[in-house]
């Protein structure tokens, strides 16, 4: 097996690991949490949603989020090797976003008829086609898009998902616009034989080197599904810091796979990610602990309990 030099890590905690959160985590310590991210080499982050506060509270700061990031209202002093993605769910919401000059909008659809229906009320070609507008005009305004496809491995509705839709729905994205497809294991059912064939019918379509990896680690699947993927010539993977982040549709759900515990892997097997591991596991323990809860990452606790030995001896 022929494994490549390096791959891209894309760290999703600061939108799709707090997002589901109950307690109000203050703009503040979201903004210090990417700080800490770029800090410890991550080149490439989702830091928040343009949607509405009704729907998704914890994104509700999103204008106030950006306006830090980028060093105040009206300016735009922020890294310039750092790729600052926002998700958007329709045209207002980009045009929301706009004024924050975001590198990259990601929009959405789904591999399930059900899921999409019980979720947003519409069928997978509606929902595609209310993106047209949205990616047209980012990318008219030089702003990248990158098309998500939700439940490529199973839904909670339907179970297992043909291959087939997932081509279709890679078609469709790219059809509207979008410049790359994420491969989402939305509820963390999927196992490596069913994430390659997903990869498989996206790269119908599209080229592998502009597909990523998305994996929830419910059924603590989501390191081999990343193997998987990677043996197919994935080099983008999304992860989050500590493990942050879950489904609301699947009871258990653990949240996405810790970015650590993806980085110690690919460090493992020579394979560079620019990634200072000692810094990305203080990054995940301090939101852990802003949170109350243990960190979601194997390979952080194991890190810092060392550390913690050392200091005492």
């Amino acid at each position: 097996m022929n494994y490549p030099d390096s791959v891209l890590i894309i760290d999703v905690s600061p939108r799709d690991g707090l997002q589901n959160e109950q307690q109000n985590v203050p703009t503040e310590i979201k903004h210090q949490l990417i700080n800490g991210l770029i800090d410890a080499g991550i080149k490439k982050l989702e830091v928040t949603s343009f949607v509405s506060p009704k729907w998704v509270p914890q994104m509700g700061d999103n204008t106030e989020l950006m306006t830090a990031i980028n060093g105040g209202v009206g300016h735009l002093n922020r890294r310039e090797d750092v790729c600052y993605s926002v998700l958007v769910p329709n045209m207002r919401g980009l045009e929301s976003a706009l004024d924050y000059h975001p590198d990259e909008i990601v929009i959405f659809g789904s591999a399930s008829e059900a899921f999409s229906q019980k979720n947003i009320n519409c069928s997978i070609d509606e929902s595609i086609e209310r993106f047209a507008p949205v990616a047209a005009e980012a990318k008219a305004q030089g702003i990248k898009v990158r098309g998500v496809i939700s439940c490529t491995a199973g839904c909670p509705y339907e179970g297992d998902i043909a291959p087939s839709q997932v081509a279709y729905v890679t078609k469709r994205l790219l059809e509207i616009g979008a410049e790359h497809i994420g491969i989402a294991d939305t509820i963390g059912v999927g196992t490596p034989i069913k994430v390659q064939n997903a990869l498989k019918a996206a790269m119908e379509y599209i080229d592998v080197a502009d597909i990523s990896g998305h994996f929830h680690d419910t059924y603590g699947q989501a390191l081999a599904n990343t193997l998987a993927a990677l043996q197919l010539g994935v080099r983008q993977f999304d992860t989050s810091v500590a493990g942050l982040g879950g489904c609301p549709y699947a009871k258990g759900a653990t949240g996405n796979v810790a970015t650590e515990d993806v980085v110690f892997m690919f460090h493992g097997m020579g394979i560079e990610t620019g990634i200072d591991l000692g810094k990305l596991a203080q990054a995940g323990q301090r939101i852990s602990d802003y949170l109350g809860r243990a960190n979601g990452s194997r390979v952080a606790r194991t890190l810092l309990s060392k550390k913690l030995d050392q200091a005492k001896s």
